[in-house]
Parts: structure tokens; sequence; C-alpha cells
């Protein structure tokens, strides 16, 4: 997520953005985010960029947590981005947490992955629709 910020306060107003693209930029934020199914609660966290290292900053915090912690198997299912794609990952969330299994969805189809429609739900209701001038307001409204 990007944040930003709109040069004329004019356009303060979301409905006058269309149309105007004149922004700083304020730098940017990962979001990382596991959604519990079962629970139907999401545990997220913020982190200057991706990779394997957030990724696994996310992992480790919900499988230090209860009822991941002591579950006998908890299922990451996840899309083929970098950060946790192919045998690697599984191999280094296996030797992480043993208890958790790595399952990606198929190419192209992160639409299945129900965190794939709260990240949609939160950019189309959070992030889009404010101005953020710095990353620190993002994280602010996120976690």
């Amino acid at each position: 997520m990007a944040a930003a910020e709109w040069r004329d306060p004019a356009l303060d107003d979301p409905d006058l953005h269309a149309g105007h693209h004149e922004y700083r930029r304020g730098g940017a934020l990962a979001y990382l985010a596991a959604y519990d199914v079962h629970h139907a609660r999401v545990l997220a966290r913020c982190e200057p960029t991706t990779g394997i290292v957030p990724f696994m900053n996310l992992v480790t915090q919900v499988m230090t947590s209860e009822p991941y912690a002591s579950a006998k198997r908890v299922l990451w299912i996840v899309d083929n981005g970098s950060s946790h794609r192919g045998k690697a990952a599984i191999d280094r969330l296996a030797k992480a947490f043993p208890n958790a299994v790595m399952v990606h969805t198929p190419v192209h189809a992160s639409w299945t992955n129900q965190i794939e429609i709260f990240f949609s739900i939160l950019q189309r209701k959070v992030a889009a629709p404010a101005t953020w001038s710095t990353p620190a307001g993002l994280r602010a409204v996120t976690t």
C-alpha cells in the first residue's frame, strides 16, 4: 500500500480525484495478513517490504499464538508469491513449525485464496478512498 498526498488541498474530497493525478509519494508499506477461516479472524502486520523474512514474521506471529501453537495441523493456503513459492518455502515453513503445512493455490487463481478477497475489500474501503501522507498513517488504519 502506498502513502500519497494530493498536491492540491481542494482534492481532499475523494469525489474530486477523478482525472487528477498530482500527488506526492509518501512511502509504502507491505501489509501481510493471514485469515483464520474457522474463527473468521484476520491476523495482520505491516512491514517495510515484502520477502521471505516479512512472510516468516507473519507466520511466527500466528504460529506462536493459540490456538495455532498447540494445533495438530495448521494449513497455510498461499498464492505463488516469491516469498512463499516452491519446495524451499514448504521446507522452510515445516522446519520452523512442524505443525504448519503450506498449500499453494493454482497459478493465476489467487482469487480462490480468502485473504485475497479481504485485501480487495481493504483496498476499496480503507486504503483507496482516503489520503494517507505517510506509511505511519497507513499503518494506523490497517492494524
